[in-house]
């Protein structure tokens, strides 16, 4: 399973911003975003997000969910 997280380098380690257990030896991959892109990539994100998972469609599914 893939997952993305957040992260800050700081005094050369890679910090994670947020809490999460991942066990010893897990492999990652790390893609450095330069400071002026980070709001652009978020944007982006969320639209495509947006774009995804806020249509009329879901709704019923949520209803039949519900039912």
């Amino acid at each position: 399973m893939l997952n993305t997280l957040w992260a800050v380098v700081r005094e050369g380690k890679i910090e994670l911003l947020e809490e999460v257990e991942v066990p010893e030896g897990t492999k990652v991959l790390v893609t450095f975003l330069p400071d002026e892109q980070d709001e652009f990539w978020q944007k982006v994100s969320q639209t495509s997000l947006d774009k995804i998972w806020d249509n009329a469609e879901d709704d019923i599914y949520e209803e039949l969910l519900k039912g």
